[in-house]
């Protein structure tokens, strides 16, 4: 009888805080539309976008989508972002994060993906 081998997972797993717990996201998908760039009230500036993610088919359902909002704080993700358009397939890692705000209606929240980094894959067909 032989032993079963566990395949090796793709996540840093190796990193000190990997023993307690992971917040580590990695998407691939399409940017929606052009980035929204926006400056806080402490000053700092906020590029977002969306990204249209196709979920996993499965037999006798509907294709689905999620559309899911990255935000990118750094310098880096920020300038990338700025020269995504519609339609670019791009592959973003980061970490899940929940957004508290105010809203006329009272207190909201919102889960976003902070962008550490941004990478094109391709272009939209036709460019």
């Amino acid at each position: 009888m032989t032993a079963k081998t566990t395949p090796k997972a793709t996540l840093p797993l190796t990193e000190p805080a990997a023993a307690g717990s992971c917040n580590t996201v990695l998407l691939r998908g399409r940017v929606s539309a052009v980035e929204e760039t926006r400056v806080m009230p402490s000053g700092d500036e906020l590029r977002t976008l969306r990204l249209v993610v196709p979920r996993v088919p499965v037999k006798g359902r509907k294709a689905t989508v999620d559309t899911i909002d990255i935000a990118c704080w750094t310098a880096a993700t920020r300038r990338i972002a700025g020269r995504l358009g519609p339609g670019d397939e791009v592959a973003v890692t980061g970490s899940l994060h929940r957004r508290f705000f105010k809203t006329p209606a009272g207190a909201a929240s919102r889960y976003e993906v902070e962008a550490a980094e941004i990478r094109r894959v391709s272009a939209p067909p036709g460019e």
